[in-house]
C-alpha cells in the first residue's frame, strides 16, 4: 500500500524558493544531528546513517542555494514541485 502528497507545488520567487527550500533542509538536518546526539547519550556512539545523511543534506543545500542565487541573477522565477511517497513494507 502507497500514500503520496504534494509537498510543494509552485512557482515562486527565488527569495521565496530559498526559504521554502532551505526551510526543509534545514529541518531534517537538525532531524539527523538530533537523532546522532541522542544515540550517543543513550548507547555511547553516534548514529553514523545519520551523520552521513546529515553530511548529503550539507552538500544538497549548498547546490540548491547556488542554483537559486543564479536564477535570482538572471532575474528567473522557480517552479517547485515536490511528492512524498509513503510505501508500507
Amino acid at each position: 500500500e502507497k500514500k503520496q502528497c504534494e509537498l510543494i507545488k509552485g512557482d515562486f520567487s527565488p527569495d521565496d524558493a530559498l526559504e521554502i527550500i532551505n526551510h526543509l533542509i534545514t529541518k531534517k538536518i537538525t532531524f539527523h544531528e538530533l537523532r546522532s546526539f541522542s544515540s550517543e547519550i543513550r548507547f555511547g556512539e553516534v548514529d553514523q546513517k545519520s551523520i552521513d545523511r546529515s553530511k548529503e543534506l550539507k552538500q544538497s543545500k549548498a547546490s540548491v542555494e547556488k542554483f537559486i542565487q543564479q536564477a535570482k541573477e538572471q532575474n528567473k522565477t522557480l517552479r517547485i514541485k515536490s511528492n512524498i511517497l509513503i510505501e508500507l513494507i
